[in-house]
């Protein structure tokens, strides 16, 4: 079956997801920027997961891009991801409202690894179903970092029982990673239409 409505729906979701997010910076009572202060660690999850769910999207982008046909199995895999996606704006308003104590830093992490574990059964179920995939299985390759970011949320997790700051900076770098452009799957598509034309 064709992808069209899966890519159309998992990016309505992204965008709720992301107005959930900023509606809960709430407005301070105050015109003097000092007001801005006991916010700061509410804006700093905000700014976090707003990264975050950016990956996700540009990601997904990418992803769903490199492919030719979806089936009923991927459909469930993306709303696995989508269900895990959804639950950030509730820890990241927890985590922030508590200025970042273990156990809502901790969930925070939580709900990062089953992001990335969903995302990475995304990933098997379009390359596992169609061979006409395979671009994607040959751009992903073993998933290193996919594999590497799982195991350093878990990292995070536990670390965050000793020092929540701890936890969030684990997070963070994890975030700053992702951040640097992957280009292997916009290069294998690139690849396979200039095969196609010539």
């Amino acid at each position: 079956m064709g992808k069209n409505r899966l890519e159309a729906f998992s990016d309505g979701v992204i965008a709720v997801i992301i107005t959930i997010l900023v509606l809960e910076l709430k407005v301070p009572h105050g015109a003097d920027f000092g007001v801005l202060i006991p916010l700061w660690p509410v804006f700093m999850s905000y700014v976090l997961s707003f990264i975050y769910v950016g990956i996700y999207w540009n990601n997904h982008h990418h992803m769903l891009h490199a492919v030719k046909e979806v089936s009923g199995g991927v459909l469930w895999a993306n709303l696995h991801l989508l269900f895990w996606l959804s639950l950030i704006p509730f820890v990241t308003a927890w985590m922030g409202e508590n200025h970042f104590e273990t156990g809502p830093t901790a969930a925070y992490g939580f709900v990062l690894f089953m992001c990335s574990v969903a995302y990475l059964v995304l990933v098997q179920a379009l390359i596992g179903n169609h061979r006409k995939n395979a671009a994607l299985a040959e751009a992903i390759g073993n998933d290193r970092k996919g594999k590497l970011s799982c195991a350093l949320y878990l990292c995070g997790v536990a670390l965050s029982w000793f020092g929540a700051w701890l936890g969030f900076l684990v997070y963070a770098a994890v975030a700053i990673v992702w951040l640097i452009p992957d280009r292997r799957i916009e290069e294998k598509v690139a690849q396979e239409e200039q095969s196609e034309r010539g």
